[in-house]
C-alpha cells in the first residue's frame, strides 16, 4: 500500500510548492499595492511551502511510472489538495472554512459558483487569487482531458486516446511536448483576451482578471455585476475567446502550428457550432418578439448568455431567468450539453450527445433490418462498441447523480428549483443556478453549511468526469 500512495503523495508536494509560489507573487503584488490582505496570502504562502516541502522531501520518488490505480488516485486528491491550499488565504478573511474550501473548490473546477458578496468592495488580492485559481484549473483540466482520462478510458474519453494518453516510457517525450504546446497555447489565449478586454474599455486588473476567467471558462468576475457592468464590445470579445476556450487545445494547437485554409471537419467542433447558431438565433427571435431592446443588443445579450453557459463559464450580462419561461428551458437544457472533450469547459461535453444519437440511430436501424451491419463513425473513425457503452454509462450516472445531490440538497431545507439547479449547475461547472437564490443574480452564500459541502464534492466529481471519482469508493479498487 506505501508503495501505492508514496509517488501520489510526492506529486501532491510538488504541486503544494507551485501554491506556495503562486500565494508568494499574490502578496508581493499586494505589498507593493498597499492590498489590506497581504499579510494573510505571506503567511498562507509560508505554510503551505511548509506543507509542500514535507511532502515532497518525505515521500521523494524520482523516477517513477505512474499506473492506472495511481492515476485515479492523483486525479482525485490533487484537485481536492488544490482547493485546500486555495481556500488557506481566504479562511483569514470573513470566510468561514466551508465557504473557503466551497469558493476555492469552485474556482479550481472552474465551476464559478461564489458565496462571496460585495466583490466591488473585497481587496483586490482576493480578485486576483480567486482569478488566478480558475486559470490553474482550467489549465489542469485540458492537460487532465486530454492525457490522463483517455487513458483511463473514462465515459467513452478513449474515443480522444492520442500517443500522448500513453503513460509508458517512450511516451513521456511526446506527453512533455504537448504539455509544453498547451500551456503555450493557453497562454497565448490568455494574453491576447487580456489585450481584446483592455481596447474595449477594461481597466488593466478587471482585463487580466477576466482574460483568466474567460479562457479557463470559469466564470468569475471582479463585480457582483458579473459583466452587466461593461459595453456590448466587451462582450463580444469574451463571446470569441469562451466558444475558443470550449474547442479542444490539441485542434487548437493544430491550426496555430500549420495554418490553412481548409480543415477537416471536426464532428466535436461542427456539433458544438451548429448548436450555437440554431439556439442563438432562437433566443434572439424570442426576445425581438418580446421587444426586450434594440436588435443588436438582444443579439449580443442572447449570444453572450447563451455561449456563457454552453462552454460553462457562468458570466451573466442580464437576469435571463427574467425574460421569459421559454428563455429559462432553453438555458436549463444548455446547462448539461457544454463544449467539447480536450477543452477548458464543463458539462457533458457535446461528444457524448452525438455519440447518443448515433447509438440510437443504429438501433433503429436494427429493428428495421434485424439482420443488417451498422457501423457507428465518428470523426470517419469506427467506434467501438465499448466506448459507446462507457459513454451511456457515464451518461446514466451523471442523471443518478443529479437526483441523488438533488434528494440530499431537499432533505437540508432548499426548494425544488434551487436544489435541482444547484446539483446540475455543480456537476457541470456552469456557476449559476436558477431561483431567486442562486441565480444569475444571486449567490450560493445563504445556502446551509452542509449544502456548501455537498456541492463542492459535486463540483469535484463533475469536474473529473465522475466516474474518476466513484471508482474510489469502490472494495475492488483498494483490492487491487
Amino acid at each position: 500500500m506505501a508503495k501505492l500512495f508514496r509517488p501520489v503523495i510526492y506529486v501532491n508536494g510538488i504541486l503544494l510548492l507551485i501554491m506556495a509560489l503562486l500565494l508568494a507573487i499574490v502578496a508581493g503584488w499586494g505589498a507593493a499595492n498597499g492590498d489590506t490582505e497581504t499579510l494573510s496570502f505571506a503567511i498562507s504562502a509560508a505554510g503551505v511551502l511548509g506543507a509542500g516541502l514535507i511532502l515532497a522531501t518525505t515521500f521523494r520518488a524520482p523516477g517513477f511510472n505512474l499506473v492506472a490505480r495511481q492515476l485515479y488516485l492523483l486525479t482525485g486528491s490533487a484537485w481536492v489538495t488544490l482547493a485546500l491550499a486555495g481556500a488557506v488565504p481566504m479562511t483569514f478573511s470573513t470566510c468561514s472554512l466551508a465557504d473557503a474550501f466551497f469558493e476555492s473548490m469552485s474556482g479550481i473546477t472552474t465551476t464559478g459558483s461564489t458565496v462571496l458578496t460585495g466583490l466591488d468592495r473585497l481587496p483586490r488580492t482576493i480578485l486576483l487569487w480567486r482569478s488566478i485559481l480558475q486559470w490553474l484549473g482550467g489549465l489542469g483540466v485540458v492537460g487532465m482531458a486530454v492525457s490522463i482520462l483517455p487513458f483511463l478510458q473514462v465515459g467513452g474519453m478513449r474515443l480522444f486516446h492520442t500517443e500522448s494518453s500513453d503513460w509508458s516510457d517512450k511516451s513521456m517525450p511526446r506527453i512533455q511536448t504537448l504539455a509544453r504546446m498547451i500551456g503555450i497555447t493557453y497562454l497565448g489565449l490568455t494574453l491576447a483576451c487580456a489585450s481584446g478586454y483592455w481596447l474595449t474599455g477594461m481597466t488593466p486588473f478587471d482585463a487580466l482578471n477576466h482574460a483568466m476567467t474567460t479562457v479557463s471558462t470559469g466564470g468569475y468576475a471582479t463585480s457582483d455585476q458579473s459583466m452587466a457592468r461593461f459595453d456590448l464590445p466587451v462582450l463580444w470579445v469574451a463571446i470569441v475567446f469562451m466558444v475558443l476556450g470550449s474547442l479542444p487545445f490539441t485542434s487548437i494547437i493544430a491550426i496555430v502550428r500549420r495554418p490553412r485554409l481548409v480543415f477537416a471537419p471536426n464532428q466535436q467542433i461542427v456539433g458544438l457550432l451548429v448548436l450555437l447558431l440554431v439556439a442563438m438565433m432562437l433566443l434572439t427571435l424570442h426576445l425581438a418578439l418580446r421587444k426586450h431592446g434594440t436588435p443588436f443588443a438582444d443579439f449580443t445579450h442572447a449570444t453572450f448568455n447563451l455561449v456563457s453557459v454552453v462552454s460553462t463559464t457562468g458570466y451573466a450580462s442580464d437576469d435571463y431567468t427574467q425574460w421569459s419561461e421559454f428563455s429559462v428551458v432553453i438555458f436549463f437544457i444548455a446547462m448539461f450539453i457544454g463544449g467539447c472533450s480536450g477543452s477548458s469547459s464543463g458539462g457533458m461535453k457535446i461528444f457524448r450527445f452525438q455519440l447518443g444519437y448515433l447509438f440510437l440511430r443504429n438501433q433503429i436501424q436494427r429493428l428495421i433490418h434485424p439482420n443488417g451491419v451498422f457501423v457507428t463513425q465518428y470523426n470517419h473513425y469506427p467506434v467501438p462498441e465499448d466506448i459507446v457503452i462507457s459513454a451511456v454509462a457515464f451518461c446514466f450516472l451523471f442523471f443518478a447523480s443529479v437526483a441523488a445531490v438533488s434528494l440530499l440538497l431537499g432533505l437540508m431545507g432548499l426548494d425544488l428549483i434551487t436544489a435541482i439547479s444547484a446539483a446540475s449547475t455543480s456537476l457541470t461547472n456552469v456557476g449559476p443556478g436558477f431561483g431567486e437564490i442562486i441565480g444569475p443574480a444571486g449567490n450560493f452564500a445563504t445556502l446551509p453549511v452542509g449544502a456548501k459541502w455537498l456541492l463542492a464534492f459535486a463540483m469535484l466529481l463533475g469536474r473529473l468526469e465522475l466516474l474518476t471519482i466513484m471508482v474510489l469508493f469502490t472494495p475492488m479498487f483498494w483490492r487491487g
